[in-house]
């Protein structure tokens, strides 16, 4: 019978980085870091072969799948000591996508899947933390609402928010147990009525629909969109990882962030990360909540924040290029949920390709092939005039100030929608694209825009990241930012900017200005003029080889 399922766990993994294909991205990097000893929870990944299988046959489930899938669940079960659907010690697991390259946030990923009305009072009984328990489940609901039922994920917000504006509080953390639990039972409701059915309660079905949503989560509208702009090939596939959960929403010595071993922007080699103590990983890379600097980590943890850094540093060296690194902190011990070749500007490509082969880490022919001659011209990306720039602001000009995610200068009309994004843009009129926080369905509008603008979310979320690859100005966080998507406009200040209004972003600073400011070519830089050297030698030596 053919292997669909690969186990990772416990110090020993049965895949390895060699085996991307098969076991996609996350997959054989879990399997990786595992066999390196990194800590990793364990888990097992569904390969892409059983996709195929899975696609070819009408969207079926290949014969043998659910039940290698069971057996690795048990395995699972015995290294985490701990039993999936158990009322009392429940195991619970996340169910991720993952195709051989990165494709940020296009596909899907249900977290805390095994809760259900018994298994939530196991889990606060047994965590001694009954807010923890009900913001699981209620997170739970939310996300398998939404990715595998079809409902739209606002509608689970707004009993959230509804609690949160009578308790009088901002901040998800802040909201109480017992209130939590009104809303698990509003979001139940919620899904037998558009559901047409109760809530699943059984573990087993909830995991089965799950990895069947992850799979079709292939063929996504923002999953095409994103394959049809970067020239991914759409029988690839995708494989399915289920991990043991570990939770950064257990209190105050938990968290979660993000980590690029050297800056996504630049190439420069600092460590480039923020950090959210009492979140699971969603609320940074969706841009739910806006997160802190690393340094946040260092203050709250400092032998947390010491060990994290000497990984990044140890992955960099294994893998010879920048890494994207998730880790998620539980009660103060680590654990890395991903790593993989962080996406990067064109600058910072050349940055870190010319600074690898300094470092004696790549040679000089491996890192003339870390920069596609494609991206090149995002090299040449223009500026904001530093002068012009100034006497915007001093006349008053400058509407907000955020994260700076995504280097270069941009000025356009401000849209709200990524539909209009891509409609103007199609007619020749320059965009910038302003959302409360985006999410991956905003994909084809971002490719159109000439930047972006978020009031919500960090430099490493999903937005952040997916406009770095694209070489689009991006400035995420900039919270002054009231976005009222129904009436076409945004409030700053008392200043209100209508869709049709033209502003300018810095994607390097995070100004965002009224109006336009004039746009320079870039200075080139010093790395960019060694790399052209290095490949005119190249090119030179290839010629009179071929002579």
């Amino acid at each position: 019978m053919t292997k669909y399922v690969y186990s990772f766990g416990g110090g020993q993994a049965e895949g390895s980085s060699l085996m991307r294909n098969l076991l996609g991205g996350k997959g054989c990097e879990l399997a990786e870091m595992t066999n390196l000893g990194i800590p990793v929870p364990p888990g097992f990944t569904i390969t892409t072969q059983a996709w195929a299988r899975y696609n070819k046959a009408g969207r079926q489930w290949p014969d043998g799948l659910w039940e290698q899938a069971l057996e690795s669940l048990r395995k699972l079960e015995r290294v985490a000591a701990l039993a999936f659907g158990d009322a009392r010690r429940p195991l619970l697991v996340s169910v991720r996508s993952g195709a051989r390259v990165s494709m940020p946030g296009m596909m899907e990923t249900v977290l805390n899947l095994g809760l259900n009305d018994q298994t939530v009072l196991g889990l606060a009984a047994w965590t001694k933390n009954d807010r923890f328990a009900w913001d699981c489940y209620r997170r739970f609901i939310a996300m398998f609402g939404s990715v595998v039922l079809g409902i739209k994920r606002e509608a689970f917000e707004e009993p959230l928010q509804a609690v949160k504006a009578r308790l009088g509080v901002a901040a998800d953390p802040d909201v109480p147990a017992e209130a939590l639990r009104e809303v698990v039972e509003a979001s139940k409701d919620i899904v037998a009525r558009r559901a047409g059915a109760p809530f699943p309660q059984d573990p087993a079905e909830q995991l089965r629909l799950a990895i069947d949503a992850v799979f079709q989560s292939w063929f996504a509208k923002k999953a095409v969109e994103y394959r049809r702009i970067h020239g991914i090939p759409s029988d690839w596939g995708t494989a399915v990882t289920v991990m043991a959960m570990v939770f950064g929403n257990l209190g105050e010595t938990s968290g979660t962030g993000v980590a690029f071993t050297r800056d996504p922007r630049t190439g420069d080699r600092q460590f480039y990360a923020e950090f959210l103590a009492n979140a699971q990983g969603e609320d940074v890379v969706a841009g739910i909540r806006t997160p802190e600097h690393i340094d946040e980590l260092r203050r709250r943890m400092p032998q947390v924040y010491d060990e994290l850094l000497a990984i990044a540093d140890r992955l960099e060296r294994h893998y010879k290029d920048m890494q994207d690194i998730e880790f998620t902190v539980q009660e103060g011990k680590l654990y890395l949920l991903q790593t993989r070749s962080g996406k990067r500007s064109a600058a910072a490509a050349v940055r870190v390709a010319v600074d690898l082969e300094k470092e004696s880490v790549i040679d000089r022919h491996t890192a003339l092939l870390r920069v596609r001659p494609q991206d090149l011209h995002q090299v040449l990306r223009p500026r904001l005039d530093d002068a012009d720039k100034a006497a915007a602001i001093r006349a008053g000009r400058l509407l907000a100030r955020g994260l700076p995610a995504a280097p270069g200068g941009a000025v356009g009309q401000v849209v709200f929608d990524a539909d209009h994004a891509v409609e103007w843009a199609r007619r020749g009129q320059r965009v910038i694209l302003v959302r409360p926080e985006t999410s991956p369905e905003d994909v084809a509008g971002m490719y159109a825009a000439e930047g972006i603008v978020t009031a919500r979310g960090g430099r490493t979320s999903h937005a952040a990241v997916v406009a770095v690859g694209m070489g689009k100005s991006c400035v995420v966080g900039a919270g002054e930012l009231v976005v009222d998507e129904a009436r076409g406009m945004f409030t700053v200040n008392g200043r209100t900017v209508r869709e049709g209004d033209v502003i300018a972003i810095d994607g390097g600073t995070g100004e965002v200005i009224l109006d336009a400011v004039e746009l320079l070519e870039p200075e080139l830089r010093d790395e960019f003029r060694e790399f052209l050297g290095w490949a005119d030698q190249a090119r030179t030596l290839g010629v009179r080889a071929n002579a």
